[in-house]
């Protein structure tokens, strides 16, 4: 009797049950004020840095508006919201990404929290993850954050004080309101008009975050934007 065995060649294809790899992105986020009218240099400083690196075609993403406005507000959220784990942005320069420290964290942490990798030209930065410079810059900057955020909350207060020294009425009337943070309001309104992150007022305070949300919801203050 004979056996008839099939056998397949190495050379046929197999289907794989393995989703296929998307092709890493990378963006070129470039950020002008409205007297920066030119970006030809930071591209070609980018396309010159990429190159370099080797980190592939580069697609930029261009906005023209003021680094005071929240960058939750700006293209520069859509841009975040669109890169995944392994995906990479290169910037100018780091104030691109915010005008102050804490903002610039904000946007680094949830970068870092998706595993993109993040590059400054000019800085020399790179944070691409867990490696050991990544740890020591989050570090770094997370410390230089807080500092940031002690020097503005020690001028509110400094400015709270001259204000009542004055004469100045500040905060509601008494009576109103029964939350241990109705007579820090308006350091509260200060620390947000200066861009401070509700994590970190409610923090100091001593309350939740949703705590803190609601008392600001309760006196029509959730809506206060950072000034320039």
């Amino acid at each position: 009797m004979t056996i008839v065995r099939n056998y397949r060649k190495k050379s046929e294809n197999i289907t794989s049950s393995e989703p296929p790899k998307l092709l890493r992105k990378t963006i070129g986020y470039l950020r002008v004020s409205t007297f920066e009218q030119d970006t030809e240099k930071n591209e070609a400083n980018v396309l010159k840095f990429a190159n370099a690196k080797e980190l592939g075609h580069v697609e930029f993403i261009t906005e023209k508006i003021s680094g005071t406005k929240s960058w939750k507000k700006r293209k520069l959220f859509d841009v975040v919201q669109m890169l995944n784990a392994e995906d990479v942005l290169i910037v100018p320069e780091l104030s691109r990404l915010g005008r102050s420290l804490v903002n610039v964290l904000d946007v680094l942490n949830e970068l870092s929290n998706k595993h993109v990798q993040v590059y400054s030209v000019k800085e020399d930065f790179n944070l691409s993850g867990d490696d050991i410079q990544s740890k020591v810059m989050r570090t770094m900057l997370a410390l230089f954050a807080e500092i940031e955020h002690e020097l503005i909350v020690a001028r509110t207060i400094e400015g709270i004080a001259a204000a009542r020294a004055k004469g100045t009425m500040l905060g509601r009337p008494k009576g109103i309101g029964s939350s241990k943070l109705d007579k820090f309001e308006p350091e509260i309104i200060a620390l947000m008009k200066n861009g401070s992150q509700r994590q970190f007022i409610a923090k100091r305070y001593g309350v939740t975050s949703a705590g803190l949300l609601h008392w600001l919801k309760r006196h029509d203050l959730v809506n206060i934007e950072p000034e320039p």
